[in-house]
């Protein structure tokens, strides 16, 4: 890889390191509300090691030389830099590359799904890891990953035979997207869930799928599909193959998990609290999928409660099949201020789904009240922290039991100091720059709510039983003709759509948010107008800084899309992008691009404030249908063919020129610094440790942390 291209690939400099501020909601918690939030967070963050081995093989190791190197001198760097002899630069760089690191749990971004490497020369590691003989040693068993970048697919997560990186399929050589697509489907047909596994293929050509439990056995009253665990495959490609499942990936990680979650059952403070937390540990023991869905039952029915927490393999987003789940987890306490203004949504639900483009036949037959709360963040594990969550994914609890909104108000908050803003025109920089956080949380709470929670798949729920008529099928309105595919028996949104199901998923739920947005009754619950019509007043101010913002985000995307494999590294981003086109392509403008100069260092976007809800509206409306259309009814065909052509980049104009102005004004992601809390055994009280937003602040949480 030549020196142009290495630069993209380069660590922030610096990265932006901003604190999660939690102390005012932490210290309102009761002891007995401290120590379950503890417990959680003590789970949560245990799973630190199962992400970095779901990222690359190298990210343990590295992590532990960071971690290290901090205990060698008790995080005294001065001390680090003198016994290696490297330069000022030298150790900024490193403290800089360790503190992404960190932020990403691995050494590919979580947002971006591309490799980093270190700004220095990877002597100035060899010399820092020098400092201990166990620093050293765990330097070494990255077998000189950290910095290698010849092979420019190595850069991007992705299937294997595309020559990308995953662990998702370890020590798998040979292993094609067909043959894991092939025992996927298998998977699909046995009723076997995939979120908590890896898959391994073996010499012979025979597969194991590696269960995430603490036990390394099948446990003795069975797993989620009996006591079974060598199936051969009985139809298609790979007709005669054998498929084992092996017990106890991550079994050391699996049962400490388990152990915290029964403390923290200890500590409930209600029965569906409790028994959540129970479910919770008999799935990370067991590594049973359907005990987890028992726990994200026992989730949604735990109304308001002032410890909000999640846990599990739960984002599909990095696994390149798109099915397979990602570790994460997260402790919150509730911001009752904020909270109000959501429960308002909620109430407006039932009024605001009808004014979505399709019909009752395409939407859940009961809208499923949910809670919809704003949290500040205890602690978020995992790889990057997202600004608002609706699960849990599973569409048989979604659509019959109900869903869960959270919006993380401290994540939303963050600011990083002297913050650029490209893209913004100059006469517009002012209303964007007041009204964004209120223009995005807005967008969050719809995106969320009347995004994520809305829509019926159309589907064959047992052999001959259908969740519509089948004798007379709905209308579809891309069509005007009846639909003709749905959902048969054991499969789900994921398995039928696959890879591109995450990414279509959010672009859905941002369509949703873009259309919505434009009621200014919705405007007027989160504070903003008194619900009448009115482009030129403050709702119209935030409602224009929402579309400039999405406009913005379509543009900055292109970061995450990557020229050589023509692949995109991001779900939202992908998403975003088409948004951005489907503005452009509106068939009344009212959003373009503004540039005089040639290589385009003076583009900003021109928006018509009063055309937005009505052309701006039409468009996306127009975007939405297809996309919910096609998702409802399982016509992975037309959705799939649709959502490439929004998503194309075209190579010389966007690929080339817009991309080159993007890489040249892209800005560090945040990279949060999380308080640490400590339990004291004797009185039982929770005490919570807070450090500096800084880059040693966070090498110091996570050395803490003791993972």
């Amino acid at each position: 890889m030549n020196t142009a291209e290495l630069k993209n690939f380069l660590a922030d400099s610096p990265p932006s390191t901003v604190n999660l501020v939690i102390k005012k909601h932490f210290d309102a918690l009761t002891d007995q509300q401290a120590r379950y939030a503890h417990y959680i967070s003590k789970a949560a963050f245990t799973g630190t090691r199962v992400t970095l081995r779901q990222v690359s093989p190298e990210s343990e190791s590295i992590f532990d030389f960071i971690i290290e190197l901090y205990k060698s001198t008790n995080g005294d760097w001065k001390s680090v830099q003198q016994k290696a002899g490297v330069t000022d630069d030298d150790l900024k760089y490193f403290l800089e590359y360790s503190a992404q690191f960190l932020g990403n749990c691995g050494n590919y971004k979580g947002f971006g799904d591309s490799k980093f490497v270190p700004r220095c020369e990877e002597k100035t590691f060899d010399a820092l890891a020098s400092v201990s003989p166990k620093a050293q040693e765990y330097y070494k068993a990255t077998n000189g990953a950290i910095f290698s970048s010849n092979d420019t697919g190595i850069m991007h997560l992705g299937f294997l035979d595309d020559g990308h990186m995953t662990t998702y399929y370890p020590d798998s050589k040979g292993i094609t997207k067909a043959e894991i697509d092939a025992v996927d489907k298998f998977l699909s047909k046995k009723k076997l869930l995939p979120e908590n596994t890896r898959l391994h293929k073996n010499a012979d050509g025979s597969f194991d799928l590696l269960v995430a439990s603490a036990v390394t056995q099948i446990p003795a009253e069975g797993g989620d599909v009996g006591k079974e665990t060598e199936f051969t495959i009985d139809s298609g490609a790979l007709e005669g193959r054998k498929i084992k499942l092996v017990y106890g990936d991550y079994s050391k990680e699996m049962k400490l998990i388990a152990d915290y979650h029964k403390k923290a059952a200890e500590n409930a403070e209600n029965e569906n609290q409790k028994n959540m937390q129970i479910a919770y540990a008999k799935s990370f023991e067991s590594g049973s999928l359907e005990a987890f869905k028992d726990a994200q039952r026992f989730w949604i029915r735990d109304k308001g409660p002032m410890v909000e927490s999640n846990i599990g393999f739960v984002e599909t987003y990095r696994d390149p099949s798109g099915i397979r789940g990602e570790w994460e987890g997260f402790a919150a306490t509730v911001n009752l201020d904020r909270t109000r203004a959501f429960g308002a949504l909620v109430d407006a639900a039932e009024s605001m789904i009808p004014k979505l483009p399709w019909s009752n036949d395409f939407e859940k037959d009961k809208f499923l009240s949910p809670d919809f709360t704003s949290l500040e963040v205890l602690s978020f594990a995992g790889s990057g922290i997202p600004a608002g969550i609706n699960i849990p994914n599973y569409d048989d609890i979604r659509q019959s039991e109900g869903f869960k909104n959270v919006s993380l108000g401290n994540v939303l908050s963050a600011k990083a100091p002297n913050e650029k803003i490209p893209f913004i025109a100059e006469a517009d920089l002012a209303i964007y720059q007041k009204y964004r956080d209120p223009a995005f949380e807005v967008q969050v709470g719809i995106h969320e709510l009347l995004g994520h929670g809305t829509g019926k798949l159309l589907q064959e729920t047992a052999p001959g039983v259908f969740n519509f008529d089948q004798n007379s099928p709905p209308i579809s309105p891309v069509t005007n003709k009846p639909v003709t595919t749905y959902y048969k028996p054991g499969e789900t949104w994921g398995s039928v759509f696959g890879s591109i199901a995450s990414s279509y998923e959010e672009c859905r739920a941002e369509c949703v948010a873009m259309a919505l947005s434009c009621d200014f009754e919705i405007l007027k619950i989160f504070g903003f107008g008194d619900g009448k019509i009115d482009i030129d007043g403050e709702a119209g101010d935030v409602l224009y800084a929402a579309y400039l913002s999405m406009a913005r985000a379509g543009i900055a995307s292109l970061e995450l899309w990557d020229p050589k494999s023509r692949k995109w590294g991001q779900a939202h981003s992908q998403a975003r992008f088409s948004i951005l086109k489907c503005f452009l392509e509106s068939p009344e403008e009212f959003c373009k691009l503004d540039y005089k100069n040639d290589d385009l260092s003076d583009l900003t976007i021109k928006l018509d404030r009063s055309k937005i809800t009505t052309a701006g509206r039409k468009a996306v409306e127009s975007y939405l249908q297809k996309l919910h259309i096609y998702k409802s009814t399982a016509d992975v065909e037309n959705g799939t063919k649709f959502y490439n052509q929004m998503t194309e980049v075209e190579p010389e104009f966007w690929g080339s020129k817009i991309r080159n102005e993007v890489l040249r004004n892209k800005q560090p992601r945040k990279v949060f610094v999380q308080a640490n809390t400590v339990l004291d055994e004797a009185s039982g009280k929770v005490s919570l440790v807070e450090y500096e937003p800084s880059l040693e602040g966070m090498i110091k949480s996570y050395a803490e942390r003791n993972v």
